[in-house]
């Protein structure tokens, strides 16, 4: 195990600021986190919300229109593509679930547009399983600290179960979502100000130069 890993943990969990996406509602998460690839956060949340307004659930949204979905998620990255996976997943989980979505990641990872990362954040967020959800912040934060060496967020996944205690699994997508929206950024990060700087390989890398 990385040494202090559980230390970091506990800094980050002191001082990041808390996720501002709050709803626990399978289905919510589940179209949200659809919407939230390749699209920044705050675009996700405003767009989500507007799409919700005007078809809260899969039986009302399996029948809207896919250019009334596009334009209610726009400017959503790739909107237009996502707008006919949103329409599917709603049919699918209301004529073959009954229109409650499923539990297991098996079965999210049917649905369209539905991978690891999306399918990891329902089962974490919404039905309190102890999985480890990996998008990017949670790659490339992992990697820069220290804690793994990986190449995908596949291998990031499967590294990070064997290393981090499963008492943060739920927790640690968000946790490390927000360290990387507000001092661990992809281009220019704030070491400077960063609470785990002392922990951080990237960091003592940096100072060697």
């Amino acid at each position: 195990m990385p040494e202090n890993i559980e230390r970091v943990v506990e800094i980050l969990k002191a001082t990041v600021p808390p996720h501002p996406y709050k709803s626990k509602e399978p289905f919510r998460v589940l179209i949200a986190t659809v919407i939230s690839q390749r699209t920044k956060d705050e675009v996700t949340y405003s767009v989500a919300e507007r799409l919700f307004e005007k078809y809260p659930d899969p039986s009302s949204l399996k029948n809207a229109p896919v250019d009334e979905i596009a334009r209610l998620i726009y400017p959503a990255g790739f909107y237009k593509q996502k707008a006919r996976k949103i329409k599917e997943i709603a049919r699918i989980i209301d004529e073959e679930y009954d229109g409650v979505v499923p539990r297991t990641l098996d079965e999210l990872l049917k649905l369209p547009g539905v991978g690891r990362k999306t399918a990891n954040i329902v089962l974490s967020r919404c039905f309190d399983q102890d999985v480890i959800a990996v998008d990017v912040h949670v790659h490339r934060i992992s990697n820069r600290l220290g804690w793994v060496s990986t190449r995908t967020p596949e291998e990031t996944e499967r590294e990070l179960m064997k290393i981090l205690p499963k008492k943060y699994w739920r927790e640690i997508n968000e946790l490390l979502v927000m360290f990387g929206r507000t001092i661990c950024r992809p281009v220019g990060p704030k070491c400077d100000e960063c609470p785990v700087s002392d922990f951080c390989d990237y960091f003592k890398n940096k100072k060697k130069r």
